[in-house]
């Protein structure tokens, strides 16, 4: 019997040097990753805070002309060389010259490549197609230093171009150096210390895996380095939050916290960065600006946009997951007058006698239609309802809110299915009226959220009817046609996952974030805010964004999906308890040979693994948790069909095996488990 991939936890960590943390603020977070292993070679964070570019490329096509450092000579008015740093990057450049005669050096930022030029791409919220440059001047030869002032840091790209303007024909400039002080994870002095890994048999899913976490990174951002809408140019210096550190939802832009963006990017947070002090902090200003009729806005400050109820419910859901993760007790116990507040808001917007939540604040994540009784809004109550009586619980609650909660969310579900179903097609419509549209987000979220059972055939169906969206490059939403969104097709592959449909979510992640993983002008580090059907990077050109291409983030968390999903469902590893306290493990083999992540709570490190072998007729699961810990473990069926006999620990599982169709389910205490399956 072989089982080549059954890795140990060994120390293969990358020596990384000391290094202080953003403008000298505390560092607190963690020294060293939690899990050394080879497949740190994955991870795409920089060893240092201090960047440079790796080469140097043509502005006219850019092809390569040379590594750097290496001779960079620009002579002439508009004159230019691009300076590829490789990956997504932020914060702020340094860069010393020598110039001849007058005139000054421009300095442009892109994160895609196609955008590359003496403007930077769009961030500020006008739709000029660009936000224009910054620059040093110079008005007599000599050595020069230029560092950008903090209200221009940029918070993500990967391109700089470098350009001359001048009024004289024999002014030039030659590069000498340049260096980037990375602005994002402002309290880490080790930007490699992931609390999380992962590892499977398909290097693009490793790589998918780790773009995501290093997407999170980056749009973890000091508290002082919001945007601030400008006429023309740039500002990165509005206040966000109290604290040191907080998530937002793009390293380019918006750089706000936007609390439905957090509904993917936090369970991606926690299983492979975990630095859930942004997500805290981010949390906690969204209660600092709860409005007076107990609403949430729908984004953070300075943004302060109003107006969505799904987004009020995010926060919410967020702050159910943030204390899953924790068990923060003291940030519960602060803002539970305000969640329970927030809670009556949204349900008395429940109409009788239908019971469906009847939408007023129709602000959403970009769908073009929102309002009336919006199943997708639906959806999204049933699971703050669910959610919230579990932080009832938690919180000691002694006036039946729990008991509250689980009901109401009970007739709503009932009232989901009773009129928001549509039988003929085998899915959801996007309201209770007559309506042809059936919508991704929607059905994802029947499925993820648990509106339908995972086995039932309408949970089955759902899954089959959500391919239909499906092109070489991603899903279609239907309620934002012609485009591709990871956000909402993060939903979708956890609804696949929930549904027991892995290759079916393997398919879709590979289609969509491997496409962009791929695009020879994508950062190759990071996830794309959404694109169109078409393969342009134009999302939402039509739908707020003015037709500027350029204003697209490269680097949203929002698309972080892959992420938790790999770790919680194809590894199968995920806590159910706060922080671990009770756990599950599932794991879901798809087309894979091997697969194993780890994450840490504060009760300690969580890891498991498997090896699938001999085609199928055979496979491993291993799992290493904290002792005091119960587990639910369910393993699957083995793919050859046969029942299979069970090994635990090198003992024969006395009267158990694993049947055919349902596999074996059981519950086990923490410590270090091993189990072999063998078909009979």
């Amino acid at each position: 019997m072989h089982f080549p991939h059954i890795f140990t936890v060994i120390g293969l960590g990358l020596a990384v040097h000391a290094q202080t943390c953003w403008e000298n603020l505390a560092c607190t977070g963690p020294l060293d990753t939690a899990f050394p292993g080879q497949w740190e070679a994955n991870i795409f964070a920089p060893d240092s805070r201090t960047v440079s570019p790796i080469s140097i490329l043509s502005l006219a096509n850019a092809s390569v002309i040379s590594n750097w450092p290496g001779s960079a000579h620009i002579s002439g008015n508009g004159s230019a060389l691009v300076f590829d740093f490789g990956k997504e990057v932020g914060g702020l450049a340094t860069v010393s010259y020598a110039a001849q005669g007058s005139g000054a050096l421009g300095l442009a930022f892109s994160e895609a490549k196609n955008w590359i030029g003496l403007w930077s791409d769009s961030s500020n919220g006008r739709f000029q197609a660009g936000d224009g440059a910054v620059y040093s001047n110079f008005s007599a030869s000599g050595n020069y230093s230029y560092t950008m002032d903090k209200a221009h840091l940029r918070g993500g790209f990967r391109y700089l171009t470098l350009f001359l303007i001048t009024n004289e024909t024999t002014s030039t400039i030659d590069i000498n150096d340049i260096s980037l002080e990375i602005g994002f994870q402002p309290t880490w002095s080790n930007l490699r210390a992931y609390s999380g890994y992962f590892d499977c048999s398909d290097e693009d899913l490793n790589k998918i895996w780790y773009s995501g976490a290093y997407t999170l990174q980056t749009n973890s951002v000091p508290v002082d380095t919001g945007r601030i809408f400008e006429a023309s140019g740039w500002n990165n210096s509005g206040a966000l939050s109290n604290g040191s550190t907080v998530i937002v939802d793009g390293a380019k832009r918006d750089r706000a916290v936007w609390p439905g963006d957090m509904g993917i990017a936090v369970p991606a947070t926690f299983v492979s960065i975990g630095d859930l002090d942004s997500v805290k902090n981010a949390l906690q200003t969204m209660y600092d600006h709860q409005n007076k009729d107990w609403s949430f806005p729908e984004a953070g400050p300075p943004l302060l946009q109003q107006g969505s109820d799904t987004y009020h419910m995010w926060t919410m859901i967020g702050t159910y997951n943030y204390l899953l993760y924790t068990n923060d007790t003291e940030f519960l116990d602060k803002n539970w007058d305000r969640y329970t507040h927030a809670m009556e808001y949204i349900y008395g917007k429940v109409h009788q006698p239908s019971g469906l939540l009847n939408v007023t604040g129709i602000r959403d994540w970009a769908r073009w239609q929102q309002g009336f009784n919006n199943s997708e809004a639906n959806m999204i109550l049933y699971h703050t309802l669910i959610t919230g009586a579990e932080l009832a619980s938690w919180q000691g609650d002694t006036t039946g809110l729990a008991q509250t909660y689980t009901s109401r969310a009970s007739i709503l579900s009932t009232a989901i299915n009773k009129y928001c179903w549509d039988t003929s097609y085998g899915a959801f419509k996007d309201n209770a009226t007559d309506t042809n549209l059936h919508p991704q987000d929607a059905n994802s979220m029947a499925i993820y959220f648990g509106v339908v059972p995972a086995s039932s055939a309408s949970a089955q169906s759902i899954s089959s009817e959500l391919t239909h969206n499906w092109t070489p490059i991603g899903a279609e939403s239907p309620e934002l046609p012609n485009n591709i969104s990871p956000f909402i097709s993060s939903f979708e592959i956890n609804a696949h996952f929930v549904a027991g449909q892995a290759t079916r979510a393997l398919d879709l992640i590979r289609r969509s974030w491997g496409w962009y993983l791929h695009h020879p002008n994508g950062t190759g580090s990071t996830v794309i805010e959404g694109y169109l059907t078409n393969g342009s990077f134009a999302y939402r050109n039509s739908r707020g964004y003015s037709y500027d291409e350029s204003y697209v983030s490269h680097s949203h968390g929002w698309s972080a999906g892959p992420t938790s999903a790999l770790t919680s469902y194809v590894v199968g590893l995920a806590v159910s308890g706060r922080v671990g306290s009770t756990w599950t493990l599932k794991p879901q083999f798809g087309d894979l040979e091997y697969a194993q992540a780890g994450f840490v709570t504060g009760l300690g490190r969580f890891s498991a693994g498997w090896n699938v072998a001999g085609d199928g007729r055979e496979y491993s699961v291993w799992w290493k948790v904290p002792e005091g810990t119960v587990g639910n473990v369910t393993l699957p069926p083995l793919s050859s069909g046969k029942t299979g006999k069970v090994t635990i620990d090198g003992k024969s599982f006395k009267n158990k095996s694993v049947s055919k169709k349902d596999g074996l389910t059981f519950e086990i205490g923490g410590g270090n488990h091993s189990i072999i399956v063998v078909s009979k």
